[in-house]
């Protein structure tokens, strides 16, 4: 394997620009791109061919452990969310609402005209209107439980946006469900947070961090939110999928109650939960080097690329047959549960500037094939995790291995992220002056999550905002001894993640 040259395919690196890179990477891979909407992207076919494996392997276990999908309106009646004052508290400065019907021409332009009778809120989550629909589906004990899903895109009006992380619109799917006990309710919190928990690391090779959200970090109206927390390559937290506990409180609001098995009456519990196009992001930031992109296998539109090498037509009448044949070998192979991915790129450029707009996107494995390949039986490969060791395989060799290799990256992918993450959890900081230090600047070298004891005081999160940092939750893995609250010095029973995030 030859040294990797000081150049790299991004013209900035990580470490001096992080949020530059970010946005390049994006750029260079052709993911998605900015559109005429403030605040909107248009996500193009690498992008959205990530999002919808993503999207097949977690639709395939909602339904696995008994969801049922469903659409609901994209429109939203302003009474309806007043309903939910606390709801409506936590997203009113993010609701884009519609005022208007029509419009006509005045001045030889078109202005808004035809003023409604109530103005209709463009959906920022679905609660309220899942609510309304559930208080008509249910009236006994025997129609529950309720367990929905729906896949949808939704408005949250953003001032800084950020491609993938923060767009006015964007992608996600939606849980609600309704059960006649509390156990019942927490029960379904916690196994889709555990869904959320495989789809991160067993899917998007993304180590996370389970825990409790702190009530100032609660999804509004909730009893209780759950969350996994992800740390990217600049030490920041990414929360990269939640699930909320809602008790009674949206079913009082609703009116969402049953008839009992004793002929009284009661109010459902209920629950909600979500992820977005935001893993998107949250994988760019954790695999990605100063080459692009690297896309675990698992997820990848094509997981193995084949690059016909052919200088001239008699070349080329070898070559592309052979290449096509190779990709029907592998597309008959299984990797991850499913049939490989394999894609023969034809297109007429150079046969460097190709391999390298395929390292940027990050296929996971980029194979060459040349007519001395073929004399030889054997394919030119390379692994995105290893771009300057590629390698000669033997080509019926390389399509037995093909499963091994793809596991191969995936795993190097995730223990990567994991030792990155692990390195950069602090649990030596046992006081305010020491904690300030941490987050004091933004220093890759030292940036990352403080674990520590906290009294679970309200109060004392104040003390936060002046740096910046946020508690992302309560891990479920808690000491069994007390200690010493880090921000404030009082008695502490439980640790928590402090970290600057996203």
């Amino acid at each position: 394997m030859s040294n990797k040259p000081k150049k790299t395919a991004i013209s900035v690196s990580r470490e001096n620009n992080f949020p530059k890179w970010y946005q390049e990477v994006i750029k260079e891979a052709d993911m998605a791109e900015n559109s005429g909407v403030r605040g909107c992207m248009v996500i193009k076919p690498w992008g959205f061919g990530i999002w919808e494996n993503l999207q097949r392997r977690l639709d395939q276990r909602i339904r696995e452990t008994g969801h049922q999908n469903c659409y609901f309106p994209l429109f939203i009646p302003l009474e309806l969310i007043e309903k939910e004052a606390a709801h409506v508290e936590g997203f009113a400065k993010e609701m884009a609402v519609v005022t208007h019907h029509r419009l006509v021409a005045k001045d030889g332009k078109l202005v808004p005209a035809g003023e409604l009778e109530s103005p209709l809120v463009v959906r920022p989550t679905s609660e309220t209107m899942i609510g309304e629909s559930f208080a008509k589906w249910i009236r006994s004990y025997r129609d529950l439980p309720v367990m929905i899903n729906q896949w949808a895109n939704v408005v949250r009006w953003e001032m800084r946006p950020r491609l993938f992380l923060r767009t006015s619109e964007f992608l996600w799917q939606e849980g609600h469900t309704a059960h006649a006990t509390e156990q019942e309710a927490r029960d379904e919190t916690a196994t889709m947070l555990e869904e959320y928990r495989k789809l991160a690391e067993d899917w998007l090779a993304i180590p996370v961090i389970p825990g409790e959200k702190s009530a100032s970090e609660r999804f509004p109206g909730a009893v209780e939110t759950h969350t996994i927390e992800a740390m990217m390559q600049d030490g920041k937290a990414l929360q990269a999928g939640t699930s909320h506990y809602l008790g009674q409180n949206f079913a009082h609001a609703a009116d969402i109650k049953f008839q009992d098995k004793d002929g009284g009456e009661s109010f459902c519990h209920t629950t909600s939960w979500g992820v977005s196009t935001r893993m998107i992001g949250a994988m760019i930031m954790t695999h990605g080097d100063d080459d692009g992109l690297r896309v675990p296998p698992t997820i990848a539109p094509h997981q193995i690329v084949i690059l016909p090498i052919a200088r001239d037509d008699e070349a080329a009448a070898r070559v592309l047959p052979a290449a096509d044949a190779l990709a029907e070998k592998l597309n008959n192979t299984v990797a991850f549960g499913n049939v490989v991915r394999a894609h023969v790129d034809k297109r007429e450029v150079n046969a460097g500037e190709k391999r390298w707009s395929w390292i940027k996107k990050g296929a996971p494995i980029v194979v060459e094939l040349g007519p001395r390949d073929l004399d030889q039986n054997t394919v030119m490969v390379t692994h995105r995790t290893d771009i300057y060791g590629k390698a000669s395989q033997d080509s019926d060799a390389f399509v037995a291995t093909v499963r091994e290799q793809l596991e191969a990256i995936q795993k190097t992918l995730f223990d990567e992220a994991k030792a990155y993450r692990d390195a950069r959890v602090r649990t030596d900081v046992t006081d305010f002056e020491a904690f300030k230090t941490v987050f004091a600047n933004d220093d890759h070298a030292t940036s990352g999550f403080v674990r520590a004891y906290w009294c679970e005081s309200v109060e004392s999160e104040e003390s936060l905002k002046e740096l910046g940092v946020t508690i992302r939750c309560l891990p479920y893995d808690q000491p069994t001894e007390p200690g010493t609250c880090v921000l404030t010095g009082a008695p502490a029973t439980k640790q928590a993640i402090f970290a600057k995030a996203y």
